[in-house]
């Protein structure tokens, strides 16, 4: 036996772990490391600049010149912020609500095993195929005044038929919300729908046998089981709506005027528009704030239904 190999012995019966056991121990770490670096620079370290620039008075390029938080104090006074906002509410309420009654509704239909489910699933689920930019200049289209569902009626005859909502100001901001739940909702479906499939059906027998309906079976006994579901498609759909940026663009255009502004359309005109980065950089970290408001709540629900389970 050579010296080295009485050494290797010697150190794996110490408890002395050997070079080749090192080296597979740390190679998935140093695999990962660079990733992980560029992860925490890209996104972790832009948003530490971004809460900078907020407290600076950068204008067309980033300054160093701190004013606290007054672009803050400027932001509160925004008549344009407050309106993009109040947008916020009424789309991302809308927008959830919408998606969630639609979605349950369509999977505990597709529940019911009924005659060429794959398709319509299919039909469902295809509008999540494609990009809010596709969504919002197909939709645009169809709601357009001159060219779209008003104009094909009129041209049926009804002379008198009128929806100009994308034209309207007082009524554009809904039509984000029928595009939004036409893509989303076959999302939701299917997160309904899996949840649907995985209660045990012995519940459901059980119900029938007791007397209940099927619509009383699914609203006392179905539905409560479906409690993490429906949170996990609130914070999904709360999240698309605050960072709504691509449909706006491509629908409204933030108009008419700034009617359907969005707090992401907001950050965008100001930060890269309109030359005020701080300004932006702001709006932006307001929006962060509303998106850490939805997840902190969800990663801690989860984590201690783990520390419970």
């Amino acid at each position: 036996m050579t010296r080295s190999t009485s050494l290797s012995h010697a150190g794996r019966a110490l408890g002395r772990p050997s070079s080749s056991g090192f080296l597979q121990s740390w190679l998935p770490r140093l695999v990962l490391a660079p990733s992980v670096a560029i992860s925490l620079f890209f996104v972790y370290g832009f948003m530490l600049w971004t809460f900078v620039l907020s407290l600076t008075n950068s204008r067309m390029l980033p300054s160093y010149d701190f004013v606290g938080f007054a672009q803050y104090g400027r932001l509160m006074a925004n008549e344009r912020w407050w309106v993009a906002s109040t947008n916020l509410v009424i789309f991302g309420g809308l927008f959830v609500v919408i998606c969630l009654v639609l979605g349950a509704f369509l999977a505990i239909l597709l529940d019911q095993r009924i005659r060429r489910e794959g398709a319509l699933r299919t039909i469902y689920l295809y509008p999540m195929a494609l990009s809010f930019i596709v969504t919002g200049v197909v939709w645009k289209w169809l709601l357009n005044p001159g060219l779209g569902l008003q104009a094909m009626v009129r041209g049926w005859g009804f002379e008198s038929f009128t929806f100009d909502w994308l034209v309207d100001p007082d009524m554009a901001v809904y039509t984000l919300v029928i595009a939004a739940v036409w893509q989303a909702s076959g999302f939701v479906m299917a997160l309904f729908l899996a949840g649907l499939r995985g209660i045990d059906d012995s519940i459901i027998k059980a119900a029938q046998l007791d007397g209940g309906s099927l619509p009383r079976i699914y609203w006392r006994v179905v539905i409560p089981c479906l409690r993490p579901v429906v949170f996990s498609a609130v914070m999904i759909l709360a999240h698309i709506a605050i960072k709504s940026f691509d449909l706006v663009v491509a629908l409204t255009g933030g108009g008419p005027g700034y009617a359907t502004d969005l707090p992401a359309t907001f950050m965008y005109t100001h930060a890269f528009t309109r030359a005020q980065v701080g300004l932006g950089s702001a709006s932006a970290m307001l929006m962060l704030g509303g998106v850490l408001a939805i997840l902190i709540p969800y990663l801690y629900s989860e984590l201690r239904s783990r520390k419970n389970g």
